[in-house]
């Protein structure tokens, strides 16, 4: 085995159970526990270590706007709550993804439906083939979009079809449809997290409010980008929404002006996904339910100071199951 296939299972060893914000490996019965502080300095990961790390995707770009792909770990720095923090786990490589598009199917989609399919597939072309995917359908409704018992694909056929052959009709149940996304991603088996949301709407019919949906996303380590298509004449567009979801999970939020930018804009978020920074930290004691802002800064000789995108905090918990389901 050369070096970087010994690397990259060294990495999905160290990478066990990151299906929430926080991974835990548990003791070996009889075991005596080391302090957290020895994990960063042995070199072999032992799973009778027990040690939670906030898990943080980071972006980062030059002032010209270009991604940076040669930094080290001691170019980045990280705060929580204005405290630095150690790193014990940097990473940077094209890891497969758990995607989740959550794809609004209400009456005023109709006419763009067919690009928004065009561009779910140019989003699945450009990821990594070993990427999980599965699509959230939404009108006042939540469906899924495989058929049967499948649950993911990384068929850019079979996905666009989940999304092209539902039906657009009726109101926008968003949020609903976003905590349908959050849950299906934590069903999935890759480390690394995603949601893109594509919508034109607010939101006239969800059962969860704006506030669960946050709390959900703050509990979660996905990055949420969305894709907000405006449609001036929809009294409950909401652009905040978008934005303040991208934002605070480290996601982007786009507006595009015509539809079709939408074929474009999937291949950038899935390049921007492959691109990132995985880095974790021990974070302090904290009660469950708490919130703690996060940090995240780089700078070196060569590139200077660089612009950094993850997420602006967690909260202190596990991901949550409960939420309106699908119908």
């Amino acid at each position: 085995m050369n070096k970087q296939l010994r690397d990259r299972e060294h990495w999905r060893t160290k990478a066990l159970a990151l299906s929430v914000l926080f991974f835990s490996v548990s003791g070996v019965a009889g075991e005596q526990k080391q302090p957290p502080a020895k994990v960063a300095e042995q070199e072999d990961f032992r799973l009778s270590v027990e040690v939670d790390l906030v898990l943080l995707q980071a972006t980062v770009r030059d002032k010209a706007g270009h991604s940076v792909a040669d930094l080290k770990q001691g170019d980045f720095a990280v705060y929580e709550d204005g405290n630095p923090q150690r790193i014990h786990l940097f990473r940077h490589e094209d890891t497969p993804v758990t995607i989740g598009l959550v794809v609004d199917h209400s009456g005023s989609m109709i006419a763009k439906l067919g690009e928004v399919t065009v561009a779910a597939r140019a989003l699945v072309r450009a990821s990594n083939p070993q990427d999980e995917l599965f699509v959230v359908n939404f009108n006042e409704k939540v469906t899924l979009g495989l058929p049967g018992p499948l649950r993911f694909s990384n068929d850019p056929y079979e996905l666009g079809a989940a999304i092209g052959q539902a039906s657009a009709v009726g109101e926008t149940a968003l949020y609903d449809a976003i905590a349908t996304g959050l849950q299906g991603l934590q069903k999935g088996t890759r480390d690394k997290k995603v949601l893109v949301v594509i919508s034109d709407g607010g939101d006239n019919k969800s059962r969860c409010s704006m506030d669960e949906v946050l709390r959900m996303a703050g509990l979660s380590s996905a990055a949420i980008y969305t894709i907000g298509l405006q449609d001036e004449n929809d009294p409950d567009w909401n652009p905040k929404v978008l934005r303040r979801l991208a934002k605070e999970t480290g996601g982007e939020a786009f507006f595009p002006a015509h539809v079709n930018e939408t074929v474009e804009i999937c291949r950038r978020i899935a390049a921007d996904v492959r691109e990132q920074y995985t880095i974790g930290y021990i974070p302090p004691a904290s009660q469950e339910g708490v919130y703690h802002k996060v940090r995240v800064t780089a700078q070196s000789a060569e590139h200077g100071k660089l612009v950094v995108r993850t997420r602006t905090g967690y909260i202190t918990g596990r991901e949550t199951k409960a939420g309106p389901g699908t119908k």
